[in-house]
This record gives structure tokens, sequence and C-alpha cells, in this order.
């Protein structure tokens, strides 16, 4: 159960209810951590803002989708999880790669750059920065632009899927792929 009260948009303030028919109409995304973010709908905003623009950005939605799990799995955040796994399945992301990042192991990937978002959100999130070595290879694999918006990215997720945890913001009971232990 929560420990937040989910506003129904019938008992959502006007500046709430604005930014929530923005974002249903623009992203769709509306529950999950945005439970929580309604209640400061200029953070709610924001938080949508960013994003769309990491999502528009230069990582592909395949890459996008191994950081996000990846971020997840770090901080055994349960409804992200259920969320990414779900959007990973319909780009197509094999079930071993999923269950592989779910056990903590390395995924086989076969793409360099998807192999770079792993190993640099990995690390970033265990160590709390990048060995030399590895900002220059991420650099050398990604580009600078790539490896801003990766960082970026593995700091918003964490967002999330910090604020999913602090409120008890759980998955439907029908998950079918739930965290590991």
């Amino acid at each position: 159960m929560p420990r937040i009260a989910i506003i129904e948009r019938a008992d959502m303030n006007a500046e709430q209810a604005r930014v929530y028919d923005a974002a249903k109409e623009t992203s769709g995304i509306v529950g999950g951590p945005y439970y929580a973010y309604i209640r400061l709908p200029k953070l709610f905003e924001a938080a949508q803002h960013l994003r769309g623009s990491l999502a528009s950005g230069p990582l592909s939605a395949r890459e996008q989708q191994i950081v996000n799990m990846t971020v997840a799995r770090h901080w055994n955040a349960r409804y992200p999880w259920f969320a990414q796994v779900r959007r990973s399945r319909a780009l197509g992301i094999d079930q071993a790669v999923i269950d592989a990042i779910n056990t903590r192991q390395t995924p086989s990937l076969s793409d360099a750059r998807e192999r770079t978002c792993f190993a640099v959100a990995r690390q970033l999130l265990a160590n709390k920065g990048l060995t030399d070595d590895s900002y220059k290879a991420a650099e050398q694999t990604m580009g600078l632009e790539s490896l801003v918006a990766l960082v970026a990215m593995i700091g918003s997720f964490s967002m999330t899927c910090m604020t999913a945890n602090s409120f008890a913001i759980e998955p439907p009971a029908d998950n079918p792929t739930p965290l590991a232990p």
C-alpha cells in the first residue's frame, strides 16, 4: 500500500489538473512516482520535461531501457522495474537480458553502445563516479553528447526510483517479472 494517497483527477486543484492533463495528452505518463510529484505541480512538469528531453536525445530507445532497468535494479525499485520491463519487452529486448539485469549479472549485449550504457550505469551507481579508464572508453564508444545524456538519464531515473521507494509506490499484483531477491 502506498504511503501517499493517490489524488484522483477530480480532486486536484487547478494547477495540478493543468499539469496532469498536459502530461496525459503528451506522454501519457501520470502514474508511479508522478503520484508524488503531482503534489508539487512545478516538479511534476519539470520531471515531465526532463523525461521528454532525455527520451528525444541521442540515446536509442533500447539504450534508454538498458539504463533504466539497471538503475531500477540498483535501487530495488519495484514499480519502476515493472514499468521498464514492460517497455523493454515492447521494444523487443530479450528476456535473457532482462533476467540478467534482474539477477545482477552482466547481460549479453552485442551492441557496443548498449554494453557501454550498462557498464556506465552500473559503475556510476556502485562507485559514485567513473574511473578514468571507464570514462575514456565510454566517451570513445558513445561520443561526448551521448555520454552526457547517459549520465543525466542515470541521475534522473535514480530520482524516479527513490521517489517510488520512499512513497512505497508498488507495481500491480500481476507483475510478470518481479525483482529478484
